[in-house]
């Protein structure tokens, strides 16, 4: 009788296995974006503390929708400030008079995270100037300390784990070849 019981309770903790892997693999979710000429950049994503802007994020990489994009946006100077990406005419260039300005036409309402914009975190950028509810497509990374003025306007749903020298190089027209969720 022991013997059968002790199989029961095999098969029944292999029934539960998948799902304790799925829960921590959620939670445990990364964006890989490859950038052309420098290398990849590894974004460990707050699932948990930011899910909405999160799964946009997720769903948009899995579609390809950040393939082929490049940083409109880099800014260092008077000192290290962000890198946005997200716009899709930004495939045509970064000079153009309405960059920055694209979207999928969703509104992310705003989450706070509990984390803050220190150098390397990730955030949901706003479309809409004033509004930190009109996040969609465009994200930011931050390359700089001294930035956290940004706190409560911006969703944080990530910090970068690896890829460190290549934010650290990023320039505006830098190509993202790639986006992959791990």
């Amino acid at each position: 009788m022991r013997w059968f019981l002790a199989i029961i309770l095999g098969f029944l903790s292999l029934g539960f296995a998948p799902t304790q892997a799925n829960r921590s693999s959620q939670n445990d979710t990364s964006l890989k974006v490859a950038v052309e000429g420098k290398g990849t950049i590894v974004i460990k994503l707050y699932m948990k503390e930011a899910p909405k802007a999160c799964n946009h994020i997720v769903e948009l990489a899995r579609q390809g929708f950040y393939d082929g994009q490049r940083f409109f946006r880099v800014t260092r100077s008077p000192r290290p400030y962000i890198a946005q990406v997200g716009d899709p005419a930004s495939r045509n260039g970064v000079d153009g008079p309405n960059i920055g300005q694209g979207s999928t036409g969703a509104k992310i309402p705003y989450e706070d995270s509990g984390h803050h914009n220190d150098k390397y975190a990730v955030g949901l950028a706003a479309l809409l100037s004033k509004d930190r509810d009109s996040g969609d497509c465009q994200f930011y990374i931050v390359l700089g300390d001294g930035n956290t003025f940004l706190d409560g306007s911006y969703t944080v749903f990530g910090h970068v784990t690896s890829g460190f020298d290549v934010v650290d190089h990023l320039e505006k027209g830098d190509k993202i070849t790639s986006v992959t969720v791990s």
